[in-house]
């Protein structure tokens, strides 16, 4: 077994898919944060927050939330609490494993499938090899966000657990068969990638381009590893912002597809530091210049974010991450990020309501993570099926 499930060395001529967001899933995976990837402020409601994440998507599809062995009884204390009313919760397997960030979409495999038909059953998931988003060098010297919070330092065995979340998830997976892991040559995260499924690759440069993770490739070696991996056709570039954030700022927290050609793109609240709004009106202008990878025009709906000071209870910086497009898509699902300003949740549950007729849009209250850095899209990390083609 420990062979089948071992990270290979890919030849060149070995291409993959990485599919749309739409695409139905076995599974999704979640991480149960640890006590030393968050600040304590945030602690006990990013908890709460992704036990809320895990029922919600229950309810469309089976959920691996992967929890340190220490936690595993208070996840599942807090699952069990909803049992009796809520019955699809038994869809939601708590899964003892080493790890820390609840970022999962950043840390997790990337699962795709193999472009040829000969090998049309067998799993794959690639490692991109995170390294604290390109910082791991210097993770000592982050030790206070933004927030003025005191942030917890991880220790060397810690940062290594984040490494290799991604080939022990890979390993980890047997059913409904074992999972080859593809090594790749390129250091990316998960919330970097917004595809179609269909060639189109979104990507800001700041978050891929970048010495701190790519040093010794130009962008041509990028772009064909991209290619070979993913599917990728064609990458549009956004410049992006490095140091900006901590990601440096993911495609993801900017953009999205609700289906090829047809994108949502986030607006910041008018508070917003003045380079984000640049960011977004630099997305906007190469969007309405550009076709995607079959030469049509893209269809862009612009979702404003919410007033910041909606999340007053536990507001301490003055960017979180408050944006509706990283939302998340299950089987028959979407699972909507809302902050608690009435009018921006109302329009944005609107917008995506009309532009997702054929799903069920499930609104789900965050306070904690946006703060802690991320939304919806950036806590979950999709668990693909082969035989969907």
């Amino acid at each position: 077994m420990s062979n089948t499930n071992s990270a290979r060395t890919e030849s060149p001529a070995e291409r993959y898919i990485y599919p749309a967001e739409r695409s139905r899933h076995l599974a999704t995976i979640l991480g149960f944060p640890s006590k030393c990837s968050i600040a304590s402020t945030y602690y006990s409601d990013a908890c709460q927050e992704i036990i809320n994440l895990a029922i919600a998507i229950s309810s469309f599809e089976p959920v691996r939330l992967y929890t340190r062995p220490e936690d595993v009884p208070k996840a599942q204390s807090m699952i069990d609490k909803y049992a009796v009313t809520l019955p699809h919760t038994s869809n939601v397997n708590v899964i003892p494993m080493r790890t820390n960030h609840l970022w999962v979409r950043d840390t997790g495999p990337v699962y795709v499938r193999s472009s040829s038909n000969n090998f049309s059953s067998q799993r794959y998931a690639i490692n991109f090899r995170f390294s604290e988003w390109g910082k791991k060098d210097e993770i000592n010297e982050h030790d206070r966000a933004t927030d003025g919070l005191e942030w917890p330092l991880m220790t060397p065995e810690q940062l290594e657990e984040n490494a290799t979340f991604a080939q022990r998830i890979a390993a980890h997976d047997i059913l409904p068969s074992p999972v080859m892991q593809i090594d790749s040559k390129i250091r990316l995260e998960g919330g970097a990638l917004v595809f179609d499924g269909e060639g189109t690759l979104l990507a800001t440069e700041s978050s891929i381009l970048n010495e701190n993770r790519n040093p010794d490739l130009s962008r041509a070696e990028v772009e064909a590893e991209l290619s070979r991996l993913l599917g990728v056709e064609k990458i549009i570039w956004f410049p992006g912002r490095r140091n900006l954030d901590v990601t440096d700022v993911h495609a993801d927290a900017e953009v999205n597809f609700v289906r090829p050609s047809v994108v949502v793109l986030s607006r910041p609240h008018r508070s917003a530091p003045r380079p984000w709004m640049e960011i977004h009106e630099e997305i906007l202008d190469i969007l309405q210049r550009e076709v995607d990878a079959k030469g049509r025009r893209f269809e862009i709906h612009i979702i404003d974010e919410p007033d910041p000071n909606c999340l007053s209870r536990l507001l301490t910086c003055d960017e979180p991450a408050t944006n509706y497009v990283n939302f998340y898509f299950c089987n028959g699902g979407l699972i909507l990020p809302q902050f608690g300003d009435p009018v921006r949740d109302k329009a944005a549950l609107e917008t995506m309501q009309m532009l997702c007729q054929d799903r069920k849009v499930c609104p789900l209250q965050v306070q904690a993570l946006p703060l802690a850095g991320g939304v919806i899209h950036c806590s979950t990390q999709p668990v693909i099926d082969v035989a969907d083609r």
